[in-house]
């Protein structure tokens, strides 16, 4: 059985790593050819830029969708407020540098662990509505698969991230204080329908958090810079 955020993380690993290779009778790795295929799709440069203008358009209309909120907080918060269109700011500006031929680490560092947050955590808080306040519609089944396809995004492109320590110590401190300026400062998303559980989302997305983070250190631990130390 999983227990806690660690475990949480080096699950999705885990799956990434079995997604990419098996092992054959001898306990050799070998690469799925099928699988080899889908990733030579995702990182063929014509896919990653139709995923770039898919993740530009998703920003675009994830800003859009959070105008009403906007409108009504102190500007000294704007940049805080909308979590998953910033976070997929960070994830089109990383997949550009990768089609140039460049790393931006510190925005890969945000990227992962950002877009896996607030992907699932959106998946988490619309279904949890439809579960406690009824239906929630085409729209919300809508967020669901584009935040859950955000999430999975992050995680496929795991091979090409370069960050390093310094770049995750500034990305968790991001993460970690924009969790307090949602839940101590009440710039948390509006889910009204979900408002009495405001003390039990915080909780969650503190730990979400935690568990996003461990995602981007085990990455680091796994790079083939850090094992060739």
């Amino acid at each position: 059985m999983l227990k806690g955020p660690g475990a949480l993380a080096r699950f999705f690993l885990y799956i990434m790593k079995v997604f990419f290779v098996f092992f054959d009778k001898g306990g050799g790795i070998k690469v799925n050819p099928i699988l080899t295929q889908i990733k030579f799709l995702l990182f063929h440069k014509v896919f990653m830029w139709t995923l770039l203008i898919v993740n530009i358009l998703g920003t675009i209309y994830g800003y859009y969708w959070y105008r009403f909120q906007l409108e009504i907080t102190d500007p000294l918060f704007l940049i805080f407020v909308p979590d998953s269109p910033t976070a997929s700011l960070f994830f089109s500006i990383a997949l550009f540098g990768w089609l140039i031929g460049k790393n931006f680490k510190l925005i890969e560092a945000l990227a992962l662990i950002t877009l896996v947050k607030y992907g699932l955590w959106a998946v988490v808080m619309n279904i949890w509505t439809d579960f406690v306040a009824g239906p929630i519609g085409f729209v919300g089944w809508m967020l669901v698969v584009s935040h859950f396809s955000m999430a999975i995004q992050a995680l496929l492109y795991i091979p090409k991230y370069k960050f390093r320590w310094i770049h995750l110590l500034i990305a968790a401190i991001w993460t970690l204080h924009n969790d307090v300026i949602d839940y101590v400062f009440g710039q948390m998303p509006i889910y009204s329908r979900l408002s009495e559980y405001t003390q039990s989302i915080g909780y969650f997305t503190f730990w979400l958090s935690i568990a996003c983070i461990l995602i981007a250190i085990n990455v680091i631990k796994l790079s083939p810079i850090e094992q060739t130390k």
